[in-house]
């Protein structure tokens, strides 16, 4: 078993990558890797090897142990039976009789068709995660595992198959020292028993970990500086003139050995001058020491391929037949359906209001069978396929949401594209089927069509396919653009495109003639020729009309759909055309497109070097200077008043989960915390340790008043007065365990607007830039201040930096109290050490830290002045002094009878980790919770809480004379500052707006060319109200849906700015919807410049700015809608389902489908307080409200101006309301978006 070690950067991930095969294909490669003898292109390396990434993607709505199972299943556990049978002929004939409980385990894993095998048991067990095996993963937005717990889930994930070579990139971020250390004895009892071969990375492991490696790979700078046993290594690195000092753990040692900052220290050669080593110059005298002959050698020797077994290496893609995968596949889906019933719940029902909506709208009471109410019926029919085409959209978001998980199995072999693609597709169907029942049932008969039940059967099938259809589209789109944003823009221009060809907005005899094609290839033309040809060729509508016709041959002519009834069965075969078609592109798409490219931080290569340490020597003693000016002004701080925190008989409880209480959990309560008493001191460095799953992290949440939920009894006072929330967030800092920042700014931006949100206003801006500066020097930032942050896992800054800037974002803030939840989880020992030693100069500094750290090397361990352990279940062990040494915690735990003795320099805090696990405690009876209740440090601790629980003599309680640092308007300086630089380096939001509006406007221009000019009769009028119709629904449409996921993504990072107290929500809102308007106004400016002259609008200046005004607050309307949405709703999906019933009610009482004079009184209501109502009325009447000319509508002879007023109701001298109106629609969803992200938080902790 080998440990592969390096700092961050250092080419390990890459390496790891060229190993196991999944090297992007793009790149250019020298060399060869060869697995026994055969090259990569002679096998399935994906297959033969597991590489285990360093980010946890797993589905959220699954349970650890549905994961583990559906990884088993995927991996062939469970058909090795050939395998087994050569196993057992072989030690038949060998005479061996193997030991039961192994036969009986190889046995069980060989076994076919068990939907929970013994495998997933064993590797449940192996990584303790035993008791989360029935609790949902989770994400940011849903309770679920632990961070360690997931980081142990992804390594389950791999090894729960039959793979024998295993990559394991960083497997240990998150996790305690025991939990490691149990993780990788099972790798190595693994890698030993069954020869597998087993490469880990890991950060900071802890000596005893480090011992359980044969073989120790050391990388720098992209290269190999060592390749060999362990035992050599500190001998290699002696030969060479440094030695690893006592009560240093080597792998410490080894990676700071490398470093040109840490380097000098450990040179041992007195008489000697010390000159600095580089990477290159080890490489050189690794060759010539005699491990590194050896490997020369070795590799040298061709491998003999015949002695490799047929099974050893993968020679076939997938482990198991394709029925099995298909089948799996289905049973997972089918799962997480079920999961998710809420959202199919809710769409279905939201369905069920529009189509009440509708049918009391068009009721059938009050429609004639004639030409002016078939225009009525028409709109009817659009819209039920309108409805039913948008209701498809939030398949979008469901599918995108997925694509990670996909892309890491798809890439592994679990299963091949198609096998995901059709279970998607077929359980699909039923939900198709159950809303176009229920919209045909619900409307048909009461909007009045036609009676025949042969009819309602027909509009039903066709309604079914469409919804089929849209599904489809909108699954294709999701897997070609990859991304929310990208495929939410994607999707509404190709709506767009669909449904300006479909034949209702511009009929087809309008459709100019080199544009045919558009109205054969939209699949909506299809459906529009289906559903009409049904209804206006049935007896009904064969009265003869004045132009001696029938009334129903008039209506299809007046649109282009004159077709023969028989097109109806053509329309059925062209909608199921388009669906498998659109399927096949899903699953093609989905079989060759890659997932999004991971980017790096953008920065200079100056800053690379100097980040690098790769300068020459002059760099050294700057370097060293800085550091020693670091420590100098890391005392020259600003004022504070230092406070402790106490805590008495804190308890907290949650709703025990469903899939507990399924489990036979009979309590409905659950408590985490139990009765913990302590007390955090100024100038004392706390740590809170236990094993994963301790309540760590939930304990700090309950003292920074963090939780959004449960239930907390007890006390807890800060400087002695009752804690309140509002002041306690002014005068303390929490670095949360995941790093959460605006991902469009810089780290110094980050910094600078933290320090000009939560430092007190009397503060000048020169001092507070100098406090800025010499937090990115403290936390060692300052190399790479002017980096993008980026989003986690997918561009910008790596974990360590992320972490940094957690940190000193929380600095800046100057508290009296700082929290830090694995402030060194995810950094390699190095960047812990920085990070450790900043955190030990803001404790020096008379303030109150406490950490929770996971795995702490001997050093890190030893920094802190106290210790608090919890046990798993929520229970103090141990609240004192660590001493010198550790000799305190090690001296009161080797007193407890059955306790082993540390060992000689062992790490204490692994040491302590696993001597009070559980199992400890169930080997010898004894309950250590109970032995510190009955301990003289307990009573010593309770006397201190009392003591720090008195106020001072003297002392007032905390009072601030405003509520937050900054007044107003220097919040709202602040956020809108930030605001305009998230917007300007977004262009996946803005850019892609944009150009989206540049093609909707060519679209226009091109479909509409000049029709403005030729004013003639009722159908260009309606062409020209369909033109302004469709520009501003589907820009609309887009700004709203575009908005959603990329507010969601802030939203993230206001919960955290507005737990710490930085702002006020309408400081933040005021900012979010001000910096719409310059971008909304380029949108605006982009369809006027192109489209307005092209479709020929009235050229004069008053129409012009009328048209600009009424287009400007409309699409302002729509972006501040999809705030609210954001701020109604816990995530993406919701927001989309939600925002899709908006647009249909939008849509049907715009006056476009129905006009407002023939809406029902009972609904007329919804007419007045739909935007979209108000634009049409301003765009149509500033248009052609006064314009005199004389046409023929439906039969009769009038003046344009009084047709509007007769037909729409629409009024020029009212335009003046009008305008009043399409502004308060803006500023109204705005007040609304302010109030609710104030009010609402759906984070659940």
């Amino acid at each position: 078993m080998t440990l592969l070690l390096g700092p961050p950067g250092c080419g390990k991930t890459t390496f790891f990558l060229a190993l196991s095969g999944k090297l992007d294909k793009s790149l250019k490669v020298n060399g060869e890797v060869s697995y026994n003898g055969f090259k990569l292109e002679e096998f399935v390396p994906e297959k033969t090897s597991a590489y285990i990434s360093q980010n946890d993607m797993h589905i959220p709505e699954m349970t650890v142990r549905e994961i583990l199972d559906f990884s088993a299943q995927f991996q062939g556990v469970g058909s090795r039976a050939e395998i087994m049978k050569e196993v057992s002929r072989r030690e038949k004939e060998a005479g061996i009789i193997p030991e039961p409980e192994i036969d009986t385990y190889m046995k069980a894993i060989s076994v076919e068709g068990l939907d929970r095998s013994i495998q997933t048991d064993y590797v449940l067990k192996i990584m303790g995660m035993d008791i989360c095996a029935d609790i949902m993963v989770g994400d940011a937005m849903r309770r679920g595992i632990s961070g360690g717990q997931k980081k142990r889930l992804t390594t389950g994930e791999m090894i729960v198959g039959p793979t024998k070579a295993l990559f394991m990139d960083e497997i240990s971020t998150g996790l305690d020292s025991s939990t490691t250390f149990q993780i990788v004895t099972c790798l190595q009892q693994l890698a030993h028993i069954t020869e597998s071969t087993v490469v880990v990375s890991l950060l900071q492991p802890a000596p005893e970990t480090y011992d359980l490696f044969d073989d120790i790979i050391l990388m720098a700078e992209g290269k190999i500086v060592y390749q060999g046993p362990r035992s050599q290594i500190l001998l290699f690195f002696e030969e060479c003139g440094f030695k690893c000092p006592e009560r240093k753990g080597a792998a410490d040692f080894l990676q700071e050995v490398m470093s040109r900052k840490d380097q000098e220290q450990y040179w041992y050669r007195a008489q000697e001058n010390y000159a600095y080593v580089s990477v290159d110059q080890f490489c050189q005298q690794f060759k010539a020491f005699h491990i590194g002959i050896k490997l020369d050698e070795e590799l040298l020797k061709p491998y003999d391929k015949s002695q490799c077994h047929k099974h050893a290496l993968s020679f076939s893609q997938y482990s198991l037949p394709k029925w099995e995968l298909f089948r799996a596949c289905m049973a997972r889906e089918l799962l997480l359906m079920k999961r998710n019933s809420f959202v199919y719940v809710f769409k279905t029902t939201q369905l069920s209001i529009a189509a009440m909506i509708t049918m009391t709208v068009y009721l059938r009471t009050r429609m004639g069978v004639d030409i002016v109410h078939a225009n009525y019926y028409m709109g009817s029919l659009f819209f039920a396929l309108l409805l039913l085409m948008v209701n498809g959209f939030p398949e979008l978001a469901m599918t995108v949401s997925r694509l990670p998980v996909f892309y890491k199995q798809r890439d592994f072999f679990f299963y091949p594209a198609w096998a995901y693609a059709i279970p998607a597709t077929i359980l699909k169907i039923p939900i198709s089927l159950i809303e176009s029942l229920i919209w045909t049932s619900l409307t048909y008969y009461v909007i009045g069509y036609s009676p025949e039940a042969s009819r309602f059967f027909r509009q039903f099938l066709l309604l079914f396919l469409v919804h089929q259809m849209s599904l489809s589209l909108f699954r294709f789109i999701a897997a070609c653009f990859q991304t929310t944003v990208a495929s939410t823009v994607g999707g509404t221009l190709c709506l767009l495109v669909i449904l300006i060809f479909g034949g209702f907005i511009l009929p087809r005899p309008s459709i100019p003639s080199w544009l045919k094609w558009g109205f054969w290839v939209s699949p909506l033309t299809y459906t529009e020729i289906g559903l009409t040809v049904n209804e206006f060729l049935a007896p009904r509508w064969q009265k003869i009309s004045g132009t001696n016709t029938t009334i129903g041959d008039e209506v299809l002519t007046s649109r282009g759909l004159d077709f023969k009834s028989y097109f109806y069965w053509i329309s059925i075969g062209a909608l199921l055309g388009y669906s498998l078609l659109l399927n096949v592109g899903f699953t093609l798409a989905l079989t060759f497109k890659r997932p999004v490219g991971m980017s790096r931080a953008i920065i200079s290569r100056e800053k690379l070097s100097q980040i690098s340490g790769l300068d020459g020597l002059h760099k050294t003693i700057e370097l060293k200077n800085s550091k020693q000016e670091t420590k100098r002004i890391g005392r020259m701080v600003l004022p504070f008043q230092p406070l402790a925190v106490t805590f008495q008989d804190v308890q907290y409880f949650v709703d025990a989960p469903l899939e507990m209480r399924e489990q036979g959990y009979t309590d409905k309560k659950l408590q985490l915390l139990h009765n913990i008493t302590g007390a955090f001191q100024p100038g004392i460095l706390s740590v809170l340790m236990g094993v994963s799953g301790a309540g760590k992290t939930t304990l700090l949440d309950v003292l920074a008043g963090r939780k959004t939920g449960g239930v907390i009894e007890g006390d807890i006072r800060i400087g002695g007065y009752p804690k309140t929330q509002e002041t306690f967030a002014r005068i303390s800092g929490y670095c949360e365990q995941t790093d959460i920042h605006s991902p469009q700014i810089t780290v110094e931006e980050s910094v600078i607007y933290s320090a000009w949100l939560r430092l007190p206003h009397e503060i000048d801006s020169k001092t507070r830039s100098e406090f800025v500066n010499e937090v990115l020097e403290t936390i060692e930032l300052d190399g790479i201040k002017d980096a993008l942050v980026g989003i986690a896992g997918v561009n910008g800054l790596s974990t360590e930096q992320r972490k940094r800037l957690t940190i000193a974002v929380e600095l800046v803030a100057n508290p009296s109290i700082i929290f830090m939840d694995e402030p060194t989880s995810g950094l390699d020992a190095r960047a812990a050490a920085i990070v450790m030693r900043a955190v030990k100069n803001v404790a020096e500094t008379g303030r109150t830290v406490v950490c929770t750290i996971h795995q702490p090397s001997i050093d890190i361990f030893e920094a802190f002045d106290e210790l608090i352990l919890m046990k798993r279940g929520g229970e103090l062990i141990y609240s004192g002094p660590l001493g010198q040494h550790s000799s305190k915690v090690i001296e009161y735990f080797e007193r407890i009878s059955g306790v082993p003795k540390i060992r000689d320099n062992y790490n204490p805090a692994t040491w302590m980790l696993e001597v009070t696990s559980s199992s400890v405690e169930a080997q010898f009876g004894i309950d250590f919770a109970q032995i510190y209740r009955e301990s003289n440090l307990y009573n010593d601790n309770k006397e201190l809480v009392k003591q720090l629980s008195m106020p001072p003599p003297g002392s007032k309680d905390l009072h601030f004379p405003t509520r937050f640092p900054q007044n107003s308007w220097g919040q709202f300086k602040a956020c809108l500052w930030k605001q305009y630089l998230s917007y300007w380096r977004s262009p996946s939001y803005n850019l892609v707006r944009t150009t989206y509006m540049f093609f909707a406007s060519v679209v226009f221009a091109v479909l509409f060319w000049k029709h403005g000019k030729t004013l003639d009769n009722q159908q260009n009028l309606f062409n020209m109200l369909g033109s302004m119709y469709a520009s501003t629904i589907f820009t609309g449409i887009n700004n709203c849906s575009s908005v959603i996921p990329f507010v969601i993504t802030e939203r993230a990072v206001l919960y955290r700015e507005k737990f710490a107290g930085m702002y006020s929500s309408w400081a933040y809102s005021l900012a979010q919807v001000i910096i719409e308007i310059p971008y909304v106004f380029i949108q605006v400016l982009i369809f006027m410049i192109i489209a307005y002259p092209a479709i020929g609008y009235y050229w004069s200046a008053s129409k012009f700015l009328w048209f600009f005004y009424t287009m400007f607050c409309s699409l302002l309307s729509f972006i501040y809608l999809g705030m609210l949405l954001v701020s109604l709703t816990p995530n993406v999906q919701v927001a989309s389902i939600m925002s899709s019933f908006f647009y249909q009610n939008l849509n049907l009482f715009s006056g476009f489908l129905i006009p407002g004079p023939h809406i029902p009184k009972w609904w007329i209501w919804f007419y007045y307080i739909m935007p979209m109502s108000w634009t049409l009325n301003g765009l149509f009447t500033s248009q052609y409200g006064d314009i005199e000319k004389k046409i023929t509508v439906f039969g009769e002879t009038k003046p344009v101006a009084q047709f509007l007023r007769d037909y729409f109701g629409f009024h020029h001298d009212r335009l003046g309301l009008v305008a009043a109106m399409l502004m308060v629609f803006p500023l109204l969803y705005a007040l609304l978006f302010a109030y609710f992200i104030g009010k609402l938080n759906f984070q659940r902790r």
